[in-house]
């Protein structure tokens, strides 16, 4: 057997078909709100292991999208969606950014002043 199950609307693969059975990159490599973009390169022809999903991937990601969102459109689990991303990766189809570090906003002050004159009573 391949994987594959049939119901009323077609075939559903599971997802360590998709995968061919590797474990996914850690959560690090593709943390939740890492943007995602496509390079907009061709897949070289030695790319002949994408599959399906991965070409709907990257027509996903023709404007970067954080993974989150693109886990959440293309209805498979985080694990297979950062392995798929990963192999993007690999043959040079998908540029990532790390989420922007976020910074001390002047609430934070605002805060700490209010902490301090609370202890001060």
């Amino acid at each position: 057997m391949d994987g594959t199950e049939w119901i009323d609307d077609g075939p559903v693969v599971r997802p360590y078909a998709l995968t061919r059975g590797r474990t996914p990159p850690s959560a690090k490599s593709f943390d939740l709100l890492t943007l995602i973009v496509a390079t907009g390169t061709e897949a070289a022809p030695d790319t002949a292991d994408l599959g399906p999903e991965h070409r709907r991937l990257l027509a996903m990601v023709r404007r970067a999208r954080p993974v989150v969102e693109v886990a959440s459109d293309i209805d498979l689990p985080l694990g297979v969606i950062r392995l798929l991303l990963d192999d993007l990766l690999t043959h040079g189809l998908i540029l990532t950014r790390p989420p922007a570090a976020t910074t001390p906003s002047a609430e934070a002050g605002i805060l700490q002043e209010v902490i301090k004159g609370l202890q001060a009573l």
